[in-house]
């Protein structure tokens, strides 16, 4: 097992150095000149020059790159150029808000695709079947914006149960902005609800179907016996990789509903950095996204070897 976990975080570092190159040439790619959106569009030719040796942009650019992943490294991420701020208060500020809803969107999706699943899969070919299946990929095909605003215009608007912005100061508690949470995680829950539900019954199906669950049936055991003991542990073996991909459209769908209900997470500081050139911002959240779901597939890796030691790395 730690021959197995050592050789996976080898290639995480792998796909981080791989990640950072090509986020860095990708924000020098970006239009615009850094130094004359600093300055603004009057500043004079001189003084742009002056800013570009003083942020040492006519350095080469392989130079450029290592120095900025060496200081990243480090904790230096280097100075907004909107807010003037040190990068690096801002973002972990952000990205703790931005946990908090995917913690709570998680807290909604695995537990409702897991018992939704498991329910399709023992009434498998009922109405209740087609009911679970149909509504459930009906959220899939949505964009999450569609559904945010059909939330906030049933359940905000119409029936006044939750508020309709979920704007909240920073430095919030989790219990403080649980109200203005529940909204925007229903919303990313419901638009990665029907894959988790769709992996879950057809790995339920197939479990039920095996030799070994027949025999603890003919032996008596309870019905929540077979399901807790023999089924669920090896149908949720492909759950388990469904939920790792599931962080890319999770941090995909946060950025968008973020947005929608004006939450001040990491997604929304990446659209807000894009918007305005912020190069050392972006680079900045980039990174640290990919980070957030290279862990994930870490965690889902080590999980699925815990439940199926025949596919570690020995």
């Amino acid at each position: 097992m730690l021959v197995f976990i050592l050789r996976r975080f080898g290639f995480i570092l792998l796909t981080l150095f791989a990640s950072s190159l090509i986020i860095f040439i990708a924000t020098q790619l970006l239009p615009g000149d850094v130094a004359r959106l600093i300055l603004g569009q009057f500043a004079t030719e001189a003084a742009i020059e002056n800013l570009r040796e003083e942020l040492g942009l006519n350095r080469p650019i392989y130079i450029q790159y290592f120095d900025w992943l060496i200081n990243f490294i480090r904790g230096d991420w280097g100075i907004s150029m909107v807010s003037r701020l040190p990068v690096r208060p801002l973002i972990l500020a952000r990205l703790n808000n931005s946990i908090m809803l995917a913690g709570l969107a998680f807290l909604f999706y695995i537990p409702m695709g897991i018992t939704f699943g498991v329910i399709a899969a023992y009434k498998r070919e009922t109405l209740t079947d087609r009911a679970i299946s149909g509504v459930s990929m009906a959220f899939v095909g949505m964009p999450e914006f569609v559904v945010g605003l059909l939330l906030i215009n049933f359940v905000a608007l119409g029936l006044g149960w939750l508020p309709a912005n979920s704007s909240v100061e920073p430095g919030t508690s989790f219990g403080d902005a649980l109200p203005y949470l529940i909204m925007p995680a229903l919303t990313v829950s419901l638009t990665s609800l029907g894959y988790v539900i769709r992996m879950v019954r057809s790995g339920t199906i197939g479990v039920l179907r095996s030799d070994y669950v027949r025999a603890a049936d003919l032996k008596g055991l309870s019905a929540s016996n077979v399901l807790f003991r023999h089924v669920l542990r090896n149908a949720l073996l492909p759950t388990i990789t469904i939920v790792a991909m599931g962080i890319g459209w999770l941090i995909g769908g946060l950025i968008v509903t973020e947005q929608v209900f004006g939450y001040p997470g990491i997604g929304r500081l990446l659209v807000f950095s894009i918007q305005y050139g912020d190069v050392p911002m972006i680079q900045a959240a980039c990174m640290i996204i990919v980070s957030v779901f290279i862990l994930a597939n870490l965690v889902a890796d080590i999980l699925y070897s815990l439940l199926n030691p025949r596919i570690r790395v020995r």
